[in-house]
């Protein structure tokens, strides 16, 4: 295959790659924006499943994030593959600020003065037995409590946005494709013009 690795990436090298892109973020976003713009579908399907992607981003189940953001992308009749693009909004730079802010918003909605817990998690128990379930009353549940109100607010805000990107981009693509369909129209027609004015010159 044509500009195959001579060496494999390993395992630890697709990892880094995952978390921190060889390209800067800020190139990574752009190139996003890019894909989502050029999706085939319409703007209202594109926009619903960026906004999925966004909404399950905010919510605490890692590794769910994918399969949250496809079952919102379906019933919203959104597109899989902006779902997909939109989950990236969830990234090793968000994550910290989108778990603090989901903890402590989580914690005022329970109710839990400053993150106070009365029950302590055996961390012996946790990295032994991966016991997760220590980890719902003091992390997860309110984490993903407090992620809702921020992945509505976000998600409707990608939604609009999206919607709006995605139209104007598709309007002009439209008018582009239009203007070199009627260019290649008019170059033809000069062209059959020119011919028939040879073969008239010629009788």
């Amino acid at each position: 295959m044509l500009f195959r690795r001579r060496r494999p990436e390993g395992f630890f090298d697709r990892m880094r790659t995952a978390l921190w892109p060889r390209r800067s973020f800020a190139r990574s976003f752009q190139y996003f924006i890019k894909r989502v713009l050029r999706l085939t579908a319409s703007p209202h399907a594109i926009a619903a499943g960026v906004a999925a992607g966004v909404f399950a981003s905010w919510t605490p189940l890692l590794g769910f994030h994918f399969v949250l953001a496809f079952a919102l992308a379906y019933v919203l009749a959104g597109n899989m593959v902006a779902a997909a693009i939109g989950t990236a909004f969830g990234n090793p730079i968000s994550f910290p600020f989108i778990w603090a802010l989901t903890l402590k918003f989580g914690n005022q909605l329970i109710g839990v003065s400053n993150g106070a817990h009365h029950k302590q998690i055996n961390l012996e128990a946790l990295l032994r037995h991966l016991d997760i379930s220590q980890l719902w009353d003091p992390v997860l549940k309110p984490m993903l409590i407090g992620s809702i109100p921020p992945a509505l607010f976000s998600g409707i805000a990608f939604y609009v946005v999206t919607y709006w990107a995605v139209g104007v981009f598709q309007t002009r693509r439209k008018s582009r494709l239009a203007a070199r369909a009627k260019a290649r129209l008019q170059e033809m027609a000069a062209a059959r013009a020119e011919r028939a004015a040879d073969r008239t010159r010629r009788a």
